[in-house]
Formats: structure tokens, sequence, C-alpha cells
């Protein structure tokens, strides 16, 4: 990218090569002045990129954290609610099983009257 700068720079040098000494030298600094200004601005332009990506990759792993975080959370909730049904589940047989045997006894006890 540098080289597509400096080789206008570099053709306009060369063309100037008729003009006298003194106005050679300050088309030499001027276009020293320009590469340099460039370079920085160039070099200055890749520094904002890579930090604005820096800060795009750091907020994309943030939000992919939180992400799990949440999901991580919601297959908590969902595992103790399962764990509640199951309970309930095991109560409600018990009840079932404790009433049918109470039952059975009692058409026992009915029968050998």
């Amino acid at each position: 990218m540098k080289k597509l700068f400096l080789l206008p720079l570099a053709i306009a040098a060369f063309s100037v090569g008729a003009c006298s000494q003194k106005a050679q030298n300050e088309t030499g600094e001027a276009a020293d002045a320009v590469a340099a200004d460039v370079n920085s601005t160039v070099g200055e332009a890749v520094d904002d990129v890579q930090a604005a990506g820096d800060r795009a990759f750091g907020a994309a792993e943030n939000a992919a954290d939180r992400a799990g975080d949440k999901l991580d959370n919601a297959a908590d909730r969902a595992g103790a609610a399962a764990d509640r049904a199951g309970d309930r589940i095991d109560n409600a047989t018990d009840r079932a099983q404790r009433e049918a045997g109470q039952e059975l006894e009692q058409t026992g006890r009915e029968m050998q009257r």
C-alpha cells in the first residue's frame, strides 16, 4: 500500500530533473514529508482497525458468555422443576398405593363377615 503512494511521488521527483537544485531539494523534502504523513496516517488507520476489531471480538465473547450463562441457568431451573415434578409423582403414587391397599384390606374384612 505504501508503494502505491510513493510511486506518484517518485515519478514527480524524476520529472523535476530539469529544475534547479534548490527546486529539486524542496521537491524532495516535500515528497519526504508527504511520504512520512502517509506512513503515519496508514499506521494510525491500521491501529484503529485493529482496536475496533479487538473491541468487536471482546463484545462478541461477552455476549456468548452471557448467553451461555442464561442457558445454564435455564437448564438448572428446568432440572429443578423436573425434580419437583418427579417428587410429586412419587408422592401421588405412594398415596394411591396406600389407598388401594386400604381398600383391599377393607374389602377382605367385609368378605370375611
